[in-house]
């Protein structure tokens, strides 16, 4: 196929001749020179780049950038540092009153015979001066609280040091790095919250007060306006308080003690634990010795001193009984100016029955099978307390189990029941069987797992039969039981439930005990009170009580009776290890499912006491009922209590006494039924439940004493 013709002009390309630019006016290029060694034109090279020397003005307009900058970032940090510092300063407190103090009002509480109990409230004494005090007192308390007062300016770096290191050593906070200024900035001005705000303008006080005042003025505001336990503010104060005895008289084991103190000062009492407070106080010793502010002889010879505690406030356990009435006493005087004397009515050597019988019972065995814990409270006649332990340690622990914990009593719960049959007129020879018992899907059984057929009540609360106990309460009825129950002194709500009769309902102590009064003072309400009058210093009475009018809530048949079927505990019951001997006693043990409580309530010669026994966790204790540890520690209290009083016999109608020890069973059955004008009609068994309404108490029914 014939290629298409081209009609464009064809123009013919001009060849360039060499060393002719084909461009319009070319400039002139230079001819390279010849090559020596082989005659051809040598190429041209290219020529080095010049080196650029350094130019002054970079490194001005790097420095001028870098001053730029700084300053910028120190305008900042200025502003940011101004800010931080009048948000912390801009709730300081006020400190132009440093040297001011204001007395706080002090409530003095004192036993049924006069004798102090306890000091609440803030009690200050004069201040003092550092030349005032012996030096073996400053020398105690920089040695434990600020080994290198003089030598840092209101915070110790090596200090600190020191203390980060033990800290992560021990793996945990075992020692603090403020000074002793630091520790004053936060008692004058600050609270003890535990934030970087606080801790921030604690620093910031620090640093004042050393630009403001000498270290001397520093130690002596130090040692005036600390707080030294038990409402005592300021050294002297600590002097009088706990030795009776101006704090220039303080010898070099009551100055340690003294020291010991400000770690935690209601911990290390001499009066809330005199053991644990010499434990300190040799700790104290120890470190002055360390730092050679005294020798060792004489930290030997302070410690073959004896130390001698103010007596009126050597009895810790009465705190909770200081506790307990508090709340009332505010409540009685409201916004009272004026220092307070407290009349009550504690008996502190009964009190100190009570703690000794407690500690010397509740050992290291004890505390080895779970008994952990204790409480006792005692009351006379008329209810008013006359002991009240709350626990073991009052140091350890403030919770006061006579009143504040609400646990299940158990058997001890049973003599509500015999009293409501003996009301609807039954009497202690009345027989009911003691035999398996089934209500719905509920099968009570006895402590033993053995059954003995025809048994006295009488015999079933002693020996604290719960199928007996069982059988009585479904035919009684238990709305019956909780009424009689509340009539004597519960308080708290009883739920109608099978196990009911068995003690399963939570009770306080100082209800149960309280509700056991009637039973001992012939048969009268006895609501538990501790207070007698309230007056100022100056005599004035701001309250004074008022005794009620007597309340009757058992008759004298079911009192008499009562009695006699509460003394047979005692006698060969589940009582007899609580047995006072030839003095007239009774009472009742309890003890609850898995032995988690264990109780004992009972009276002699008109003093009632309560005791408790078991694990602030509610874990089971091995094997320890009622007749065990609660029965010796009631006992151990009664023996010290009634020592010096005369022992007292009760006295039975003669009538009651009859029906009481008929030999024969039916024929007591049928002299009770004619003293009872309408029989009584057993209560309708519970119905059959797939499903338990008493969860917590069905397992009760395998438990007795």
């Amino acid at each position: 196929m014939p290629r298409r013709a081209n009609n464009r002009p064809k123009t013919p390309l001009k060849r360039a001749r060499p060393g002719i630019s084909t461009r319009k006016n070319p400039a002139p290029t230079k001819k390279a020179a010849p090559s020596k060694r082989t005659g051809q034109p040598a190429r041209r090279r290219k020529p080095a780049a010049r080196k650029r020397k350094a130019n002054p003005g970079n490194w001005r307009r790097i420095f001028g950038r870098m001053v730029y900058w700084g300053m910028v970032a120190g305008l900042w940090l200025g502003l940011i540092g101004g800010g931080s510092l009048f948000f912390l300063a801009s709730d300081l407190p006020d400190t132009s009153t440093l040297w001011e103090v204001e007395r706080q009002p002090s409530v003095t509480y004192v036993d049924a015979n006069g004798r102090q109990i306890a000091v609440r409230g803030a009690a200050y004494a004069p201040p003092i001066y550092v030349d005032e005090v012996p030096q073996h007192l400053i020398d105690a308390v920089l040695a434990i609280e600020d080994r290198r007062f003089y030598y840092h300016f209101g915070i110790d770096p090596i200090g600190l040091f020191r203390a980060a290191i033990k800290n992560a050593r021990q793996g945990g906070v075992v020692q603090g790095g403020s000074t002793l200024t630091q520790q004053l900035a936060k008692n004058l001005f600050l609270t003890s919250e535990r934030t970087y705000k606080r801790k921030a303008q604690e620093v910031l006080l620090a640093f004042w007060l050393e630009s403001r005042f000498t270290k001397k003025e520093i130690l002596a505001l130090y040692l005036n306006r600390v707080y030294f336990g038990r409402g005592a503010w300021g050294v002297e104060a600590a002097a009088q308080r706990y030795f009776a005895k101006p704090a220039r008289e303080l010898s070099l084991a009551e100055s340690a003690m003294i020291a010991g103190l400000l770690k935690a000062p209601n911990r290390y009492s001499p009066t809330a634990d005199i053991a644990r407070a010499e434990r300190r106080a040799t700790i104290v010793l120890d470190v002055m010795v360390r730092t050679k502010r005294i020798s060792g002889a004489e930290r030997d010879a302070a410690f073959a001193q004896p130390v001698h505690v103010r007596r009126s406030q050597a009895s810790p356990a009465a705190s909770y009984f200081v506790d307990w009435l508090a709340p009332k006493v505010r409540e009685l005087t409201g916004d009272v100016d004026a220092d307070l004397l407290i009349e009550t009515t504690l008996d502190l050597g009964e009190q100190r029955a009570a703690e000794n019988a407690l500690t010397s019972v509740l050992d290291d065995k004890a505390r080895a099978r779970g008994a952990n814990q204790g409480a006792l409270v005692a009351l006379n006649r008329d209810g008013a307390v006359r002991a009240m332990a709350g626990g073991l340690v009052y140091a350890d622990s403030q919770f006061n189990r006579a009143t504040q914990a609400n646990r299940q009593p158990g058997s001890a719960f049973k003599p509500f029941v015999y009293l409501a049959a003996i009301e609807a007129g039954l009497s202690p020879w009345t027989v009911r069987e003691d035999a398996p018992i089934t209500l719905g899907d509920w099968q009570p059984q006895n402590y033993s797992g053995k059954y003995a057929g025809d048994m006295a009540l009488i015999t079933a609360l002693a020996k604290s039969t719960n199928t007996v106990a069982v059988r009585v309460a479904n035919e009684v009825g238990r709305a019956k039981i909780a009424q009689a129950a509340h009539r004597l002194g519960i308080v708290s709500p009883i739920g109608l439930t099978r196990s009911m009769p068995l003690g399963s309902n939570g009770t306080s102590l100082i209800e149960l005990t309280s509700a056991y009064a009637p039973f001992a003072n012939g048969g009268y309400l006895a609501k538990p009170y501790g207070l007698l009058r309230i007056s100022t210093r100056e005599g004035d009475v701001l309250w004074e009580r008022q005794v009620p009018p007597l309340t009757q809530v058992l008759t004298p048949r079911a009192h008499d009776l009562m009695n006699l079927m509460l003394q047979r505990v005692m006698k060969d019951g589940t009582g007899r290890s609580a047995s006072l001997g030839n003095r007239v006693s009774a009472g009742k043990t309890g003890t609850t499912n898995n032995f988690r409580d264990a109780w004992f309530a009972g009276y002699a010669s008109g003093h009632i006491a309560g005791v408790w026994v078991g694990d602030d966790k509610n874990r089971a204790m091995q094997k320890i009922t009622g007749g065990t540890l609660p029965a010796q520690i009631w006992k151990s209290y009664m023996k010290e209590a009634l020592k010096n009083a005369p022992p007292d016999l009760p006295a039975f109608p003669q009538a009651e006494i009859m029906i009481a020890s008929a030999p024969n069973p039916a024929q007591s059955i049928a002299m009770a039924d004619a003293n009872s004008p309408t029989p009584p009609k057993p209560a309708p068994p519970q119905p059959p439940s797939a499903k338990s309404d008493d969860p917590l108490g069905d397992l009760l029914g395998s438990l007795g004493d």
